[in-house]
């Protein structure tokens, strides 16, 4: 296992040995005291998987405290951009982001703190991405930030997004309640 730092402070992208032989390849992409290890506390509450199509974008997602959630997300299929946006207001990289390419079976999973929108791309038909949260969904705290409002760019012409990941605000006009965990600072 290698652990990669990403830009913004507590993202971090992991990356888990796979074992190729004639029959395919198998790999694990999580463990608790691997994770650990990483100095991440996570501790999975739910999982939840997505399949998109080509050009599909979904995000930015995240969920409002109290009921903030860290996720990891591992890619099971296809080819995906995975985007995350700091939203924690006394971050250092508040207001950044970064993307990493994952792709079905590189052994990448992307750890995702509190306080950061996710999103990602589908470069591909049939992506599926498989979600572990720490802490249960709730609907009544749900929300996002408009995908085109932050500066990525997506890097696809038509891209085909849901209704409710269109009517998010943009970022310029949230208002965030999120900062970073004490022990951070």
């Amino acid at each position: 296992m290698k652990i990669h730092n990403t830009e913004i402070e507590g993202a971090v992208l992991i990356e888990y040995n796979v074992n190729h032989d004639t029959r395919g390849y198998a790999l694990k992409p999580f463990s608790l005291n691997q994770i650990k290890e990483a100095d991440q506390k996570f501790e999975v509450k739910e999982i939840f998987y997505s399949m998109s199509n080509k050009d599909v974008i979904r995000g930015m997602h995240f969920q409002l405290p109290p009921y903030a959630q860290a996720k990891i997300v591992h890619l099971i299929k296809g080819r995906i951009v995975d985007v995350l946006l700091d939203l924690r207001i006394d971050s250092p990289t508040y207001g950044k982001y970064v993307s990493i390419e994952l792709e079905e079976g590189d052994g990448k999973v992307v750890y995702i703190p509190k306080g950061l929108a996710h999103g990602f791309a589908s470069l591909v038909n049939g992506s599926t991405v498989l979600y572990l949260f720490d802490g249960p969904y709730s609907s009544e705290s749900e929300s996002g930030i408009r995908y085109d409002s932050f500066g990525y760019a997506w890097k696809i012409d038509r891209p085909v997004l849901s209704t409710r990941d269109l009517s998010f605000p943009e970022f310029y006009r949230f208002k965030s309640p999120f900062r970073l965990p004490k022990d951070a600072t």
